[in-house]
């Protein structure tokens, strides 16, 4: 069977629920195209179990498409990250607890890594679905970049591509007026975005970058 892995989050910071786990397994079993099935799994939200997690679902299913998926607060469209940092930066305590200040997230690992979906096609696909997305040149610094650039070490040199989206709140969720996108708007926007990731051999020519 040809499978693609999607991962969400458990739920951190004192929140119920976490909108990437609440998407994501909603496409568990969803054949993406004929002969191709969403495997959807959950992480830990704990830098010293994440990773471990996430190369024991690589060793387990042997996926040809990866993508894990992280909660973006204060994102306001399916952000799909450019690129992961060798750092971990926690502003805020794990779940276990755990809260490393400027440490590698891998000991002499290269400063970044940046994925291998072709994301300005992902991002134009999505776009033209109708759903708000953009890319993203920041993963942060918390389990979400940990998870991402473990992930594309893991995987560099395999021929197999992978990389991060992070998605919105759902609508109540957060603090004040944050930003949010409806769950079966987000489910369907990474439904497109694992689509064109797949169906997409190369990326395409066009500005994505940010002015700052």
């Amino acid at each position: 069977m040809v499978t693609v892995l999607l991962t969400g989050f458990e739920p951190f910071d004192q929140d119920l629920i976490n909108p990437s786990w609440e998407a994501v397994r909603l496409l568990d079993g969803v054949q993406l195209q004929e002969g191709v099935t969403i495997i959807a799994r959950q992480l830990p939200c704990a830098f010293a179990t994440a990773s471990v997690c996430l190369n024991q679902l690589l060793a387990e299913h042997q996926p040809q498409l990866v993508i894990a998926t992280g909660l973006g607060p204060g994102r306001s469209d399916i952000s799909i990250e450019r690129v992961a940092i060798n750092l971990n930066d926690a502003r805020i305590p794990d779940n276990l607890g755990a809260q490393p200040i400027d440490t590698a997230v891998i000991p002499d690992g290269p400063a970044a890594y940046f994925s291998t979906l072709p994301v300005k096609a992902m991002v134009k696909a999505v776009r033209e679905a109708g759903f708000a997305a953009s890319v993203s040149n920041t993963a942060g610094t918390f389990v979400c970049n940990q998870v991402f650039y473990s992930l594309q070490h893991a995987l560099a040199g395999s021929g197999v591509r992978s990389g991060f989206i992070h998605i919105p709140f759902l609508p109540g969720q957060g603090a004040g007026s944050q930003p949010s996108m409806a769950l079966e708007a987000t489910v369907e926007g990474l439904r497109v975005a694992l689509l064109a990731a797949w169906n997409t051999p190369r990326d395409i020519p066009e500005s994505g970058g940010q002015v700052c």
